[in-house]
């Protein structure tokens, strides 16, 4: 067996326990180094992945432990998510919260959660993998040190996620009882052997790990947690848990319905179905009543998962691509907005809309930036999210679910009514307090960065579409 295989993994083990370590050691005035040694361990992790592991197809302890090139894909894409979500922090981490160590910490063992996500070809490792993520994100969630806000939001997501962890844990419990195994491969054996209508006891364990997924990529109606969360939660962390945590759960979604219970398509085509029309819907429509950034955010990221959810339900190698790429192109987009969001809460230690007001002279700079984003978030041309969607609603078309897309590009233009509101309190409503905000070099490096991918990936998406098509391949030959 090549334990090769497991150094990323490994590695960036290695490299959160070194910010602990260093953590201990560093006095109070150096611990703004803790993120750059953060930094250079998940980019020196991210080459090295890409150097070593690239084109390799094999898998560990008998098909627990998946290398290919999807899970490649998604582990280079949490680690550059991983940089990009510290630097976000910076600023906010320095100025709101104490013990950084311990954040950058479990923020890095985060990411190897959703990594061995990414690689799992087992329920059970799935499982594990996803409570250390959960477990990672409840920590962080409950972070905050100002007011009850990220206690109350703490204790709901823990409450919340424990039900949702006991309903996926009953649900594979019962898979294992009816088909004997908890491999992807040999469930697809098995349910291939069997053939359809599926045994009603099988489906009661599907829909039970359905629902289980579902409360953790906040779908209707398991979404209850989202709003709460995201608000009281510290605003990177918000952004973080936004765009992270549903890009791990999907990439284990995508790999679990593919590798696993394609044999049985016809019988939860239909469950995901109901479930992404009601996610987009209900998500856009309480957008448009939110009056805090973070609440509506939240309901903005439920509508997404509706589209998300779509694509998986049309599950072909195009809607894979299309999924895996509207996660990309959500996931910096949304990253840019909250880092709008991140700089004016620095200034203000405010986040409802209506503190918006006057943006555009108080920082041209946030303005513009937080505007693309939300176009981009709306799916407008040439920015990512107009790419993403008209990628993912034509693979979903080319899977006969017109009905859902028509529905879809209906709450797009909900969505834009929403985003326009704050555009609105940026532009055209006067400035209570005229005060420039003060954005740090950090802060605006990232903001560059991000808005330049967001653009990128609007009108130059070949070698991102690409590389996705190469992760597809290995999911659906």
């Amino acid at each position: 067996m090549n334990y090769m295989l497991f150094s990323p993994e490994f590695t960036l083990a290695a490299v959160a326990f070194g910010v602990l370590g260093v953590d201990l050691i560093l006095p109070q005035d150096k611990k703004g180094y803790l993120p750059w040694v953060s930094v250079v361990g998940l980019i020196g992790v991210l080459v090295f992945s890409l150097w070593y592991m690239h084109g390799r197809d094999a898998n560990l302890y008998d098909g627990l432990f998946l290398v290919d090139n999807f899970s490649l894909f998604f582990k280079a894409f949490f680690l550059v998510l991983g940089v990009l979500v510290v630097l976000v922090s910076v600023d906010y981490v320095k100025k709101h919260l104490s013990h950084p160590g311990e954040y950058y910490g479990i923020l890095l063992f985060s990411i190897l959660a959703m990594m061995l996500m990414a690689s799992s070809g087992e329920l059970l490792t799935a499982y594990i993998s996803l409570e250390l993520l959960s477990f990672s994100l409840y920590v962080l969630v409950s972070y905050g040190r100002h007011g009850l806000k990220p206690s109350e939001a703490g204790i709901k997501y823990i409450l919340l996620g424990a039900f949702a962890s006991a309903l996926l844990l009953y649900g594979i419990s019962q898979v294992y009882g009816m088909l004997g195994t908890t491999r992807f491969d040999e469930i697809h054996a098995v349910l291939l052997l069997d053939g359809t209508p599926l045994n009603p006891s099988v489906l009661v364990g599907l829909v039970l790990i359905i629902a289980g997924l579902g409360f953790k990529v906040a779908a209707v109606p398991f979404h209850m947690w989202a709003p709460d969360v995201y608000e009281g939660a510290p605003t990177p962390v918000t952004a973080y848990l936004a765009v992270g945590s549903k890009a791990a759960a999907f990439a284990l979604i995508l790999r679990l319905f593919s590798q696993a219970f394609m044999p049985v398509f016809d019988d939860w085509q239909i469950i995901l179905m109901i479930i992404a029309a009601l996610t987009m819907t209900v998500g856009n429509l309480v957008a448009l009543a939110q009056q805090n950034i973070k609440r509506m955010l939240a309901y903005s990221s439920v509508g997404q998962v509706g589209y998300l959810l779509m694509g998986v339900a049309a599950l072909s190698p195009l809607a894979s691509n299309g999924v895996i790429f509207h996660l990309v192109g959500y996931g910096i987009t949304n990253l840019a907005v909250f880092m709008c969001v991140i700089i004016f809460y620095n200034s203000t230690d405010k986040e409802e809309i209506s503190d918006f007001a006057g943006l555009a002279d108080r920082s041209p700079l946030v303005a513009m930036a937080m505007t693309v984003s939300l176009f981009s978030l709306a799916g407008l041309p040439f920015f990512a999210g107009f790419t993403t969607k008209f990628y993912l609603f034509t693979a979903a078309a080319d899977g006969g679910l017109l009905w859902l897309v028509g529905l879809a590009i209906t709450n797009s233009l909900i969505s834009l009514y929403y985003y326009m509101m704050v555009m609105k309190q940026m532009y055209m409503e006067p400035a209570i307090d005229n005060t420039p905000l003060k954005i740090s070099l950090v802060s605006g490096g990232a903001l560059c960065v991000l808005i330049s991918g967001v653009i990128v990936v609007g009108v130059y998406p070949g070698p991102l579409v690409g590389a996705i098509e190469s992760a597809t391949r290995a999911l659906l030959p």
